[in-house]
């Protein structure tokens, strides 16, 4: 045969296609959905992403904030000048304590005053004022903007005159949230925002106060006006670490731990799900390509007869494969496209997520080339198989070529076929080299390329076993089983039927969506506890021993208080020495020397609530000895581990503590404040001041500082329920759009394994007409097929769910999140997946039932 030109070739592929519509209806079904799921699920996710992190953003006024105890030297100035020139907008941020007075009343009021530029602050998000008004047009040099507390404590209203240092203000409106409070400073005395000229002119920045400075930075757009890349915002945080030393530098995902757990599991979740539609996608391509090449197996022969070349014959179905791919990919496209554009109306009216809609060029392109590349290496197998089919297949069919269920005939073939296991370890490095790409999270890609390899290998040789395994229980027990479940459960191996193959896909499938599931309930579980809706949002201070029993009292007594309170015992303390190295002489990372001279302590017999150790172990409750538990980040900064050891002195009072446990909080509680939690006995004696947390209504909080400050005038407030209020609505939001990504990447994946399975009907056509010819009914036909279909379904579920929650277990970890096994969940999907394996078998096989065989041998 003449050399075959791509063209022609092109023409024999698309002629076949048109020839068999409903045999390649699987295979572009299979991509479509695939791509469908990876275009629209990372298409919105992308979109979704960018909302939360403006929203994030919003939250800490920035992209990026310093924390400076000391004004910057002179060439730390002259750095930040040369950043600024750069394009990244600076401003700073002075906090401060001072005393504030009115001629209403003779005691004057310690306050916490924080001064700002209006022109500039905030960049992100906006202070809420009442009455409604924006900061520029109200903060001036002569005016402030106060908390109402304020209002209560001196008897004052808006319009009124405050005296702050030697100056007079004017009282011009009244805060009511600030986008930075959980990010700003939470010293004692109610809030008043002050503009940087009114700071000035009061007096109180003269040399030796005890100011603290904040820097906010902003960093520029891209000059195409893309959204601010992390990699921008991560690269000017390590600047500015290195610039500022002893500076706390924070960027807008540590603003809240809650926040911030939520933004990095969202980016792992919709990874995973964007990675488990491309598998779930290849798995379809796999089955319904490699049923239609065993149907083509006698025009392969025919083709090899007439004197066609093993390679002229891979190239029309090479090109057959891409002509699918493509148009399996184009329609998924479209039905990506229309999902993302669907997403945000649906999700508007659920959970009033505002998310604007960006068709990415990217996003599509992506998930073009993805559905093409998978359809490509998932055919590799099939289309090389090509290569051993023999003329003589036209009179005697080769059945000892076809699937092998058992170990010495797979070993067998592998050792003769070195092209397939190339291609094999092709698909796996392709699939994890894609992955790689597609991947968010480095925690998602690294687990999901390494396991795939792993659970792939595992699956087949789990399915080889079982065949194997029910091959040998068949011989035992052959003749004491009804004739019927004997014949279906033998059909499983018998020569030319995928049904290792199947396994492996079913069981591969659904390890991925049970993977899906398992990870996502448990990440939204941890993100609603720390989103739960009674978390303390406001805080007292300076509560003695003699007003901890009045303070819980009255706090029963108030209705706007919804939970019990948490309060906090705090012992004033100070490092003297880190593992035997004096304090000032000790390596700190990005944590002053200065702050080790204030260091508060407290005790817990248990792991406090939201407090969860991440190393070593919690003491025992009758513990007498000198522990500590330190807050991992805390740690990280002081160069401390499990094994230290710490010496701290309070008062007269030295001693030395061994670090047994390094903590994480979930900054949603009391104790999350308490950095360094030491066993009672170790500071017994110890002069002790209480803080307190407790949840009330946001709509109430005024009523409920009044009553402490009438009973208890000397305990601080500070309330932070709108702000606690705005990081729970935008968490509340991440778990909502995780379920239903997940939801949709579930359903998906259902429908592309229903597919696969129906891809295997003209498998059975040729049986059909063996067992009809040899006298068996349609009711017996169907009862063999169904015991077929159900223990596939039944063998691939247990071991897709056993693998789905190792691999569950093994992500859950990597993300610090708690595994906790599903019974009631395992059960029911190894059920669902036994009835939707023989509900979709059924639905695509039963008309085959019907065809009679000389219809059917004259086909042949």
């Amino acid at each position: 045969m003449a050399t075959l030109s791509y063209r022609s070739a092109a023409k024999i592929a698309a002629r076949e296609m048109h020839s068999s519509r409903g045999k390649f209806f699987f295979v572009i079904l299979s991509v479509a959905i695939g791509v469908a799921a990876l275009t629209g699920v990372r298409g919105f996710s992308s979109s979704f992403r960018s909302t939360l992190l403006n929203r994030a953003r919003a939250i800490m006024a920035a992209d990026l904030s310093a924390r400076m105890f000391q004004q910057p030297t002179p060439d730390q100035q002259k750095a930040l000048d040369e950043i600024a020139a750069t394009g990244v907008e600076i401003t700073p941020v002075t906090e401060l304590l001072s005393m504030a007075s009115s001629s209403k009343t003779l005691d004057p009021l310690l306050v916490s005053l924080k001064s700002v530029d209006p022109a500039m602050y905030p960049f992100y998000g906006q202070v809420e004022l009442a009455p409604t008004a924006q900061l520029k047009n109200v903060l001036t040099a002569y005016t402030v903007a106060v908390a109402d507390d304020l209002l209560v404590r001196l008897n004052l209203k808006v319009g009124d005159q405050l005296k702050i240092g030697t100056q007079f203000f004017r009282i011009a409106s009244v805060v009511v949230n600030e986008p930075d409070r959980l990010s700003g400073s939470f010293a004692a005395g109610p809030r008043v925002l002050i503009s940087r000229e009114g700071l000035e002119a009061s007096g109180l920045l003269a040399p030796g106060s005890h100011a603290g400075q904040r820097y906010l930075f902003k960093v520029p757009r891209p000059a195409n006006g893309a959204p601010i890349s992390d990699k921008a915002v991560a690269d000017l945080k390590l600047r500015l670490e290195k610039l500022l030393p002893e500076a706390q530098v924070i960027d807008y995902r540590e603003t809240n731990p809650a926040l911030t757990q939520g933004l990095d599991r969202a980016t792992s979740l919709l990874s995973l799900m964007s990675l488990v539609a491309l598998v779930l996608g290849a798995i379809g391509v796999a089955m319904a390509m490699r049923a239609h090449l065993q149907q083509r197996l006698d025009t392969i022969a025919i083709m090899k007869s007439l004197g066609a070349r093993s390679g002229q014959i891979i190239k029309i179905y090479l090109l057959q494969t891409l002509l699918l791919g493509l148009a399996g990919g184009l329609l998924g496209v479209a039905l990506g496209v229309a999902v993302q554009l669907s997403f945000p109306h649906l999700l508007a009216r659920l959970i009033h997520v505002d998310t604007e809609f960006n068709l990415q060029p990217r996003t599509v392109i992506t998930g073009l080339t993805a559905g093409l590349l998978t359809t490509l290496l998932f055919t590799l197998p099939p289309l090389l198989d090509i290569r051993g089919v023999r003329p003589i297949l036209i009179l005697r069919r080769a059945v000892e070529d076809n699937d092998d269920p058992f170990v010495t005939a797979a070993w067998r073939k592998i050792t003769k076929n070195l092209a397939q296991v190339a291609a094999a370890i092709l698909i796996l490095a392709g699939l994890a080299a894609i992955a790689t790409t597609l991947s968010d999270s480095l925690v998602v890609g690294e687990v999901f390329s390494f396991g795939l390899v792993a659970v792939l290998a595992v699956l087949l040789l789990a399915s080889v076993g079982v065949l194997a395994g029910l091959r040998f229980f068949l011989s035992k027990t052959r003749l004491h089983l009804p004739s019927s479940l004997r014949h279906g459960l033998a059909n499983l191996y018998r020569p030319g039927n995928p049904s290792a193959a199947l396994l492996a896909a079913l069981g591969l499938g659904v390890m991925q969506i049970m993977t899906v599931y398992l990870v996502q309930q448990a990440v939204v579980s941890e993100l609603h506890v720390s989103a739960a809706p009674n978390l303390p949002n406001v805080f007292l201070i300076d509560i003695t021993n003699d007003e901890v029993a009045g303070i819980r009292a009255l706090l029963k007594s108030q209705p706007s208080v919804t939970a019990p309170p948490e309060l906090l015992p705090v012992v004033s303390s100070r490092i003297v020495e880190i593992d035997g190295v004096p304090a000032n002489e000790a390596k700190l990372k990005n944590f002053p020397k200065r702050m080790l001279r204030s260091i508060s302590l407290t005790w817990s017999a248990t792991s406090p609530p939201g407090t969860k150790t991440v190393e070593g172990n919690w003491w025992s409750i009758d513990e007498k000895r000198p522990v500590v538990a330190i807050e991992k980040r805390q740690a990280d900064r002081l160069g401390v581990q499990v094994g230290s050891h710490i010496t701290f002195a309070a008062q007269d009072t030295q001693f030395v503590a061994t670090v047994v446990a390094l903590t994480k909080s979930d900054g949603q509680h009391a104790y999350s404040r308490a950095e360094f939690i030491l066993p009672q006995p170790a500071l017994a004696g110890l002069p002790v001041v209480w803080y307190g947390g407790v949840h009330a209504d946001p709509s109430h909080v005024g009523d409920l500082q009044r009553a402490l400050y009438h009973f208890f005038p000397t305990v601080t407030v500070i309330n932070v329920a709108q702000a606690l209020e705005t990081v729970r609505a935008v968490v509340m939001q991440i778990t909502y759009v995780i379920q239903f990504l997940a939801a949709f990447s579930i359903f998906a994946g259902i429908i592309i394994l229903a597919s696969s399975i129906a891809g295997t009907r003209y498998r059975r056509i040729r049986e059909v007409v063996v067992l009809k010819t040899l006298g068996a009914t349609r009711a017996r036909i169907a009862t063999v097929f169904s015991i077929e279909f159900a223990v596939l379904g039944l063998v691939a579920g247990a071991v897709g769910i056993l693998f789905a929650n190792i691999i569950a277990r093994v992500l859950l970890n990597k993300l610090t999140v708690a595994y906790h096994f599903q019974w009631l969940w395992t059960l029911g999907a190894l059920l669902g997946t036994a009835v939707l394996t023989v509900a979709t078998g059924w639905v695509a096989s039963h008309r085959i039932l019907g065809r009679k065989p000389l219809e059917v041998l004259r086909e042949e």
